[in-house]
């Protein structure tokens, strides 16, 4: 492109200052902190931090001076990174179920956008969106127009006809070729797609939305009626097709899955993250560490954060499938497969708050430290499945260390100790800060 002289010359001036503010920006000097980098169980002692920009450049128990930085004593507190979830939904945690019935895309995606925000105010910096069209919201709080966590986006989750996910109205079947799509099929807060034609296109479009990774559910599930627990969902055929997709794309599926059944398939399909796995035998699991693919289980039971549905059919499905929680830990533990933290939180805004303590639960099954770990670097391992379609490459997530996004939270308190202050984040997380930006300080 040939600019005019004039033109040329205020775009060099443009960039030029943009760079030099760039490069001025002050230092931010953490100090006075032990420091939890996310991998090593042993905290670094009175440790000082330095974020440059959006970065970590240094990690060190030397003393450091900043010429013209912003220094921040943390007083003995614990330095660790941000939380990630990796089984989080934007836009189906925070709108109460009846909004799918009576609701609209607007609802849905400012209520999405203001439960954003509180996430983040949580210290879950980073989230794996399983479902929903939160592409907008991403994209907004990547510019720094709303406050958010960085998204992982799937887009919308992929259903077979009377599968999870379909919650058409009953008289929406039979269809015919000249109907029009259901409400949130056509805006995107979900997907169908029949036969291997139609997964091929649906998952080339999802990915031109934006989608980092696919969703897919190939089997029964709780908060949907037409599909019983027991039935596996999509062929062999179909579920290869929504791979070969992914991997043209360098990326992965993730798929909504319970049963030994509807596992075993999707294995054999190549899915490399399986969300729920409830009701998995030993020997499943261990066909899943056989072959490299990801749990991705929430500590979901039927007690005081357990979740409700209008419907006592969903209801029971939720307490069959939660009686298999403690079972799929225990045995994911001993075997070995690589086990990540989410929560599935949905339709409820007020349990969305209890997302910390959800982290918390896991201290029935692995200790403080397991779970932090967890919490940052094992599932920003998982986030890494992505390859070029991860937004966030610039620097490492989940970690404390050179190069890494300063993506910090500051508590008092030591949570490899006491486990339970992260349940609590308003009282007991001092500094959030994301990308270098400083979002909340109750230090002063």
């Amino acid at each position: 492109m040939n600019l005019p002289r004039f033109a040329t010359a205020i775009f060099l001036a443009a960039a030029t200052s943009a760079a030099a503010q760039d490069a001025e920006t002050p230092p931010v000097l953490i100090t006075n902190v032990n420091v939890f980098d996310g991998v090593n169980e042993k905290l670094i002692e009175n440790a000082n931090v330095v974020i440059t920009n959006n970065l970590i450049t240094s990690v060190t128990t030397e003393d450091v001076a900043v010429a013209g930085g912003t220094v921040i004593d943390g007083g003995g507190r614990t330095l660790m990174p941000g939380l990630i979830d990796v089984h989080w939904h934007t836009l189906y945690c925070c709108n109460p179920q009846s909004v799918v019935v009576t609701g609209d895309i607007y609802e849905v995606a400012i209520r999405g956008a203001m439960g954003s925000e509180k996430t983040l105010m949580r210290g879950f910096t980073s989230v794996r969106d399983v479902g929903g069209n939160s592409f907008a919201i991403k994209k907004m709080i990547d510019r720094g127009e709303i406050n958010g966590p960085r998204i992982l986006p799937s887009g919308p989750p992929i259903t077979q006809t009377g599968g999870h996910f379909d919650y058409r109205p009953y008289q929406a079947v039979p269809t015919n070729p000249g109907d029009s799509q259901w409400y949130w099929y056509a805006v995107g807060l979900m997907a169908q797609a029949d036969g291997v034609p139609e997964v091929i296109k649906k998952s080339r479009e999802i990915f031109r939305m934006g989608a980092t990774q696919l969703k897919i559910s190939g089997g029964g599930g709780v908060s949907s009626t037409y599909d019983p627990l027991d039935v596996s969902q999509y062929t062999l055929d179909e579920l290869k097709a929504f791979v070969e997709v992914a991997e043209t794309y360098n990326t992965y599926v993730a798929s909504h899955l319970f049963t030994d059944a509807a596992v075993q398939t999707a294995i054999e399909a190549g899915v490399k993250s399986v969300e729920h796995g409830f009701l998995m035998s030993r020997e499943t699991i261990e066909l899943m560490r056989e072959n490299d693919v990801w749990l991705s289980v929430q500590p979901l039971a039927d007690d005081e954060d357990g979740f409700s549905f209008d419907d006592p059919v969903s209801q029971q499905k939720w307490i069959d499938v939660t009686n298999g929680t403690d079972f799929t830990y225990k045995t994911a533990k001993e075997v070995g497969v690589k086990v990540a933290f989410g929560t599935d939180i949905l339709f409820d805004a007020k349990l969305a708050e209890r997302q910390g303590a959800f982290l918390a639960k896991l201290q029935r099954w692995y200790t403080p430290y397991e779970v932090l770990k967890m919490a940052t670097s094992t599932n920003a391992e998982l986030l890494e499945l992505s390859g070029p379609r991860h937004p966030y490459q610039q620097g490492k997530l989940g970690v404390i260390a050179e190069g890494a996004y300063a993506d910090l939270i500051l508590v008092d308190g030591n949570p490899l100790e006491d486990i339970d202050l992260i349940a609590n984040p308003h009282d007991n997380f001092d500094l959030i800060m994301k990308d270098g930006k400083v979002y909340k300080n109750a230090l002063d």
